[in-house]
């Protein structure tokens, strides 16, 4: 799967290359200059060619609008169907199943799973408990906790179930307490999953109670996570990154991603049904709700909920905000752990319907990734081959172009957000620092390299799903 995105990545990159390096007709002949003294190397100072720029846009517009139409075709589709036995969760199932029934009103039980979060599990239940429609239930998952978690838990009112021999991380502590609290949850009981580093704004329940309220089809609603204050520049570089992200999904009317782990709410009858489909239209254990082999149990939830034809939001009153790496290294190890995960829940899945979106998005990375390095790569070339230092208007222009974007995209992050936006050259050298970590992630899948981090554990029995 790797070397297929990889490979796909670098068709595109390379399709897009020979429309822009076609040169018209009558053309001024190139210059030449010298890299160290040893490579020639030939640079137009002229813009490209008006058929040549309009190629280029045609090839970047055509995937993006090709994308957008049958990403919204594949979602209509889903609503549409009352096939109840390949779209369990379909909007148009789901509401005929439960037209004319009075389920009660909407509940709320939170649970945090939490792993020696002592120094952070204080105020993340301050803020639930101090949310204008608080919870009717707080449940502390403590996972083999050495430290003081589960004391705190219980000074600030919480519920606590601790994990049993548990050797899965958050997904199997998560799946132990809900096995024990699914039973009792009716249809509009919800259930929130909330990360312990976490802190919700305020309105983020009531906005879950009334839109969950409003339309019983809508299966999870998902956070808007930003970063927390300092860290220093790293922090800022991922707080930049978190209000982009934000951003994206505010136009795309809440159509969600991913269902952050930070925070997120989901009806009993969608987990419920995620557990019965596990080794038949789901990969995983049977009657396990998350699944405990893949590293990224939100995004793997997410994907099977949609497969299911379940409907997810990520409204933007739906806000949280969430810890920031503070070092470079621990970045590392986290991003290689998003991205590793979501490359193999997409190698789980495989290509069907409800991950189609989410297979261009990887090609698109793949080519971002490609893109910025023969950027760099060719303007580092293109500098040293110069006698005297050479001003290209066309480029100059698209660079401010590209800052404005980065400046516009980050505004609601404040003065600090715009002046490292304004900047761009640090926030070029964050996202090659990403696109590094991408395709260690890539090379690791295409060699057949296991992830190492954290405690290994056993890998359970499992029912695949094939096509």
């Amino acid at each position: 799967m790797g070397l297929f995105i990889l490979g796909t990545a670098m068709g595109g990159a390379g399709l897009l290359w020979w429309s822009v390096s076609d040169t018209a007709h009558g053309r001024a002949e190139p210059s030449d200059g010298l890299v160290l003294g040893v490579w020639h190397v030939l640079y137009d100072t002229e813009a490209p060619t008006l058929p040549t720029l309009a190629a280029a846009a045609g090839l970047a517009l055509l995937f993006a609008a090709g994308v957008a139409a049958l990403e919204r075709r594949i979602a209509n589709q889903a609503r549409r169907s009352n096939d109840g036995a390949h779209l369990p969760l379909s909007p148009r199932h789901v509401m005929a199943e439960t037209r004319g029934i009075f389920h009660g009103d909407v509940t709320l039980t939170v649970l945090v799973p939490a792993h020696n979060e002592a120094a952070g599990i204080g105020a993340t239940l301050r803020s639930l408990a101090g949310q204008s429609r608080p919870p009717e239930r707080i449940i502390v998952v403590a996972d083999n906790c050495t430290d003081d978690t589960v004391a705190i838990a219980r000074q600030c009112g919480a519920e606590v179930i601790e994990s049993v021999e548990n050797r899965h991380k958050k997904a199997g502590a998560l799946n132990q307490a809900l096995a024990k609290i699914l039973p009792g949850q009716g249809e509009n009981d919800l259930v929130m999953v909330m990360d312990a580093d976490t802190v919700l704004d305020d309105g983020f329940l009531a906005s879950v109670v009334r839109r969950m309220t409003d339309d019983r089809a809508l299966m999870a609603i998902g956070g808007l996570f930003y970063g927390e204050e300092g860290k220093g520049l790293i922090g800022q570089f991922q707080r930049n990154e978190y209000t982009r992200y934000a951003r994206d999904l505010r136009r795309r009317r809440g159509r969600v991603f991913v269902l952050t782990g930070t925070a997120t709410a989901f009806r009993p009858r969608a987990l419920r049904t995620v557990a019965a489909e596990r080794g038949k239209l789901l990969p995983g254990v049977p009657g396990d709700v998350y699944d405990t082999v893949v590293l990224t149990e939100d995004n793997e939830i997410t994907l099977a909920l949609k497969s299911l034809g379940g409907l997810i939001l990520s409204p933007a009153d739906c806000t949280v905000v969430t810890e920031v790496m503070p070092t470079w290294r621990s970045l590392w190890v986290q991003r290689l752990r998003w991205q590793r995960g979501a490359l193999e829940n997409l190698g789980e899945y495989g290509m069907r319907p409800s991950t189609f979106r989410y297979w261009a998005q990887q090609l698109g990375i793949g080519y971002g990734v490609i893109a910025l390095f023969a950027y760099l790569f060719l303007m580092t070339v293109m500098a040293l081959s110069f006698d005297s230092w050479v001003w290209f208007p066309f480029w100059l222009g698209t660079g401010v172009v590209f800052t404005i974007e980065r400046v516009v995209t980050v505004w609601r992050g404040g003065w600090k957000a715009r002046l490292l936006a304004a900047t761009l050259f640090p926030e070029l050298f964050y996202a090659l620092f990403l696109d590094i970590v991408y395709l260690k992630g890539i090379v690791d899948m295409s060699i057949g390299r296991n992830a190492q981090w954290g405690h290994a554990t056993p890998a359970p029995a499992r029912v695949e799903v094939h096509a």
